[in-house]
C-alpha cells in the first residue's frame, strides 16, 4: 500500500470521499463515477474477497494498523486523516474509522443472475437504502440465490445500503432489471412463478403458497407505503400476503422479506 498522510479536507486526492450525506448528490455521481463507497474494515475486507478492487482507502491513523492487515495490494493508495479532516470531507463523524472507494462492478445480465437460481428476490422502486440493505441481508441468510431491482429502485451499492447488508451486497448476485413488460418475459423465459407479496382480497396466504412452492419463485417486494405498482401487480401470478393479528395490516418490507424467504426457502 502507498501510504500518504493528508493534512486538508480541500485536497484533491479525496474528492471521492467528499459529501458523503448528500444522498442526492451521491446517487450520481458514484454510479457515474464508475465507484462506491466500502465503510468500516469488515466491510472492506468482504468487498475485495468477492472479487471487487478498492481505488483508494481512507482511514484514520489508529485504524490504519488494521487495514495494513487486510488490504494487501501495493498500488492502492491509503490516505490517512484526522478524525476532523474525515468528518469535514465526509459531513459525519467517521467512528468505523476506514472508508474505500472501490470499482464498481459491472452488472452481470438478466439471464446470467437466473440461470441456476431457485428462488429470487425483486424491489420495485424501494428507495429507503436501509431497507434495501436490509433485504439483502435478509436474502444472504435465508438462502434466496439472487436479487433483481427496478430502475428506479434505490443503489444497493449506496454507503449506508452496503452497511446495514454487513457487506451481503457482494455475496448475493444482483442486477438490474429493464420495464415490467421485458422483465416478466425474461422471468417467465426461465420458468420463474412471480409471487407479489401485497395486500389483495384475492392474495394467498404465504403458508399456503409455501406448502405449494414452486420450483421457481420470484418473490417481489414494493416500496413502504405504496406497495408494487398496478404493473408490478399485473405482471404477478400470484399475489401472496402474510396473515397478520392485532389489527396491523402488514409489515416494513425488510421485515416482510425475511418472513416470506423463511418460509419459502429450500427444504
Amino acid at each position: 500500500m502507498g501510504i500518504e498522510r493528508v493534512e486538508s479536507a480541500d485536497d484533491a486526492r479525496l474528492s471521492d470521499y467528499r459529501d458523503l450525506t448528500d444522498v442526492a448528490l451521491r446517487r450520481v455521481i458514484e454510479p457515474a463515477g464508475g465507484l462506491y463507497i466500502a465503510e468500516s474494515a469488515k466491510v472492506i475486507s468482504r468487498a475485495i474477497a468477492a472479487g471487487h478492487r478498492p481505488r483508494s482507502i481512507l482511514v484514520q491513523e489508529k485504524w490504519l494498523p488494521e487495514i495494513e492487515e487486510r488490504v494487501t495490494d501495493a498500488s492502492v493508495p491509503v490516505f490517512v486523516v484526522t478524525a476532523e479532516v474525515a468528518r469535514s470531507l465526509t459531513g459525519y463523524a467517521v467512528h468505523r474509522g476506514a472508508l474505500a472507494a472501490m470499482h464498481r462492478p459491472e452488472l452481470p445480465p438478466v439471464s446470467q443472475v437466473l440461470a441456476d437460481a431457485r428462488l429470487v428476490v425483486v424491489l420495485e422502486d424501494i428507495v429507503d437504502h436501509t431497507n434495501v440493505g436490509a433485504i439483502f441481508r435478509a436474502a444472504a441468510g435465508l438462502g434466496a440465490d439472487a436479487v433483481l431491482v427496478s430502475p428506479r429502485c434505490a443503489d444497493p451499492l449506496y454507503r449506508r445500503s452496503v452497511r446495514v447488508s454487513m457487506g451481503t451486497v457482494f455475496q448475493v448476485p444482483w442486477t438490474r432489471l429493464p420495464d415490467w413488460e421485458e422483465a416478466r418475459s425474461a422471468l417467465h423465459e426461465a420458468r420463474f412463478e412471480l409471487a407479489a407479496l401485497a395486500l389483495a382480497d384475492d392474495a394467498v396466504p404465504l403458508d399456503e403458497f409455501g406448502a405449494r412452492r414452486p420450483h421457481r419463485v420470484a418473490l417481489m417486494l414494493g416500496a413502504e407505503g405504496d406497495g408494487l405498482s398496478r404493473q408490478a401487480l399485473a405482471a404477478a401470478d400470484t399475489v401472496v400476503t402474510i396473515p397478520m393479528a392485532g389489527g396491523v395490516d402488514s409489515l416494513n418490507v425488510a421485515a416482510a422479506s425475511a418472513v416470506a424467504l423463511w418460509e419459502l426457502r429450500a427444504r
